[in-house]
C-alpha cells in the first residue's frame, strides 16, 4: 500500500497515534517535537519539560511529559526512529529505513519553534555540545559517542552505563552493538529514554523489528473466507440462509 506522512498531535490525535501503531498499520508517521504548541501561540504540550514558563503555565508546567520513544514501544510499536532536524544526511537516512519498514513507523524530528521554544534542544544538538550529548546509532557497530568516540554504553547488572575506552581496562570490544532488528525491545526502550545529563541522548533508527502487519493478517482472513466460505457471489449470499417467494 502506499506509505502516507503526517503531522501527528500527542493530544489531539493521541488515541489514533497509539492504536495505529499497536495494530502495526503500514503507515509511515512523521512526528515533530517543538516542545510546545507552536501554531496556537505557544501553549505547553504533551512534549514541553516539566516546569517549563508557557503562556498557559506562568509558574511553570507542573506536568510529566512524554518521551516519543518511550511511548512508541509501550504502544507495541515495532519501528522508531529519532533524528535533529538539521541533519538532513541522518533525517534521509532514518526516513529511508523507515519506508523500508513493513508496518507502522515512527519518526521523531528534534524541531525548533524559533518563535515560542527557541533552542529548545540546543543543550543537546548544539554545536559546543552535541559531540558529547548525542549518540548516534548504527545497526551492527558499537555505541559510542563523543569527540573522538571515546565514550561508549555497556550493560551492568540491568542498567546501561557510560564508560570512557581506554580508561579501567575498557576496551571497544566490551561496548555494546546496537542491533535495531531485536525483537526484544528491553535494551532499544533503554536507549529510547536516555537523556543528559548522566547519559547521551540516543538517535538513529532505535528499533526496527519485524512483525506481521495488520494489512497482512486481514488479507489472510479474506484470502481464508474465500476458501472456505460457501457463499461465492452474490447469488449465493441471497439464497443463504432462510429464503422464501412471495
Amino acid at each position: 500500500m502506499d506509505h502516507h506522512r503526517r503531522r501527528d498531535s500527542l493530544a489531539i490525535g493521541g488515541n489514533h497515534f497509539i492504536h495505529v501503531i499497536r495494530r502495526n498499520v503500514d503507515l509511515n508517521i512523521l512526528l515533530f517535537n517543538n516542545q510546545i504548541y507552536g501554531l496556537t501561540k505557544g501553549q505547553f504540550s504533551p512534549t514541553t519539560p516539566m516546569g517549563k514558563v508557557t503562556k498557559t503555565s506562568p509558574m511553570g508546567t507542573i506536568e510529566h511529559p512524554f518521551n516519543i520513544g518511550e511511548l512508541v514501544i509501550g504502544a507495541q510499536g515495532t519501528f522508531f526512529a529519532r533524528v535533529p532536524d538539521n541533519n538532513i544526511a541522518l533525517m534521509t537516512e532514518c526516513m529511508f529505513e523507515a519506508a523500508k519498514h513493513d508496518g507502522t513507523s515512527v519518526t521523531e524530528i528534534m524541531e525548533n519553534c524559533i518563535i515560542f521554544a527557541d533552542k529548545a534542544h540546543a543543550p543537546v544538538t548544539g554545536k559546543d555540545v552535541k559531540d558529547d550529548n548525542m549518540l548516534i546509532l548504527k545497526n551492527g557497530a558499537p555505541m559510542v559517542w563523543g569527540k573522538n568516540n571515546e565514550k561508549g554504553l555497556i550493560l551492568k547488572d540491568t542498567m546501561l552505563e557510560v564508560v570512557e575506552i581506554g580508561k579501567n581496562g575498557v576496551t571497544i570490544d566490551d561496548i555494546l552493538i546496537h542491533d535495531q532488528y531485536s525483537q526484544d525491545p528491553g535494551i532499544q526502550l533503554m536507549l529510547a529514554k536516555l537523556a543528559p545529563p548522566h547519559f547521551p541522548m540516543v538517535f538513529g533508527v532505535i528499533r526496527s523489528a519485524m512483525y506481521p502487519t495488520y494489512d497482512d493478517l486481514i488479507e489472510e482472513q479474506i484470502k481464508y473466507a474465500k476458501e472456505t466460505s460457501k457463499i461465492k457471489n452474490v447469488d449465493d449470499l441471497l439464497n443463504s440462509g432462510d429464503t422464501w417467494e412471495i
